[in-house]
């Protein structure tokens, strides 16, 4: 019997991140999202504090990929990263595997490039000031991509542990010297001046008030990815527009906005658009709305990402 190969490629974190861009990863997404809509099925196991998420994502014309994720919050105090995993993609045509990515390669394009397409097509249309919720690995890479969607921005950090916070910035400011960052220490004030308000955290109860929000506001919302898990209250879900990356992955699945549908809060048409919506259809924001965008981060995203990253490492070979 013959067997037919398709050349399989490992890519790996180094060289290839220096290389990559946030606009072109951005691009990648919006295009991705002009294709057939994803078919996406999620699947958890855990163990007490631990989390084994497993997502997979078919997109016709694209591929297949699988991203298995292990989030294990004790990592923290075996200096380790939390959050672990692997990533693969599959031949559209023959379902052969065809790459397997470096997970942290990956999710870090992903993560970030997803809400900074939120806030490309969602933010305010001057925007002087973005907060930052958290000082992670995921607060690490949104500083990079802030800075280049609001390259004159102030960009503000606040966490619960303001050493964390303190090195976040101290790590920052060599790789973009033009760039004017700082933490803060009041958070409510600082929600209120931002114009741009990531939260980036691993909370299960809300951090972010609703009561803080002023006007013409723009929230992207990344850290919870359970059920159980959210970081605004109620009061910034029932007086915002929302919006998510997918109504797949978000809707039935993540605690903020499961949790207040579920209390009968909100209907499922809270939700005004997701991003096959928003790539045919723009959104064209009122002044004083306050909008909000919920990172799901499915894994179709994964798969649109780490296709252009395949493509940028091909080019950078043949080069």
């Amino acid at each position: 019997m013959q067997t037919t190969l398709i050349s399989m490629q490992f890519i790996a974190f180094d060289p290839i991140d220096a290389q990559l861009q946030w606009s072109a990863m951005a691009d990648a997404i919006v295009e991705g999202h002009r294709l057939p809509r994803a078919q996406v099925a999620d699947s958890f196991v855990r163990r007490g504090a631990d989390t084994l998420l497993t997502r997979s994502a078919w997109i016709e014309g694209l591929g297949c990929a699988v991203k298995a994720a292990t989030v294990v919050p004790g990592n923290a105090a075996r200096n380790m990263p939390t959050i672990l995993g692997g990533m693969q993609l599959f031949d559209d045509t023959t379902g052969a595997l065809s790459a397997v990515l470096d997970f942290t390669l990956v999710t870090k394009w992903k993560t970030a490039t997803d809400s900074y397409v939120a806030a490309r097509w969602l933010a305010p249309p001057t925007v002087e000031e973005v907060l930052i919720v958290g000082s992670g690995n995921v607060a690490r890479s949104m500083v990079s991509a802030y800075h280049d969607l609001f390259p004159s921005a102030h960009i503000r950090i606040y966490s619960r542990n303001v050493a964390n916070a303190q090195a976040l910035v101290e790590a920052s400011q060599p790789m973009f010297p033009d760039l004017n960052l700082s933490v803060v220490d009041d958070l409510a004030n600082a929600v209120n001046r931002a114009d741009v308000i990531c939260t980036a955290t691993m909370s299960t109860q809300p951090v972010v008030k609703g009561e803080w929000s002023r006007a013409g506001q723009h929230y992207d919302l990344i850290g919870a990815f359970r059920g159980d898990m959210r970081e605004v209250d109620d009061t910034l879900v029932t007086g915002a527009k929302w919006f998510a990356d997918s109504r797949e992955t978000t809707l039935d699945h993540i605690g903020e906005l499961n949790i207040p549908l579920e209390a009968g809060l909100i209907g499922r048409d809270h939700l005004v658009a997701d991003y096959y919506d928003l790539a045919i259809t723009p959104y064209v924001r009122g002044k004083d709305e306050i909008t909000v965008c919920k990172n799901g981060g499915g894994a179709h995203l994964d798969l649109m990402v780490a296709t252009a990253i395949v493509a940028a490492a091909s080019e950078r070979r043949d080069a």
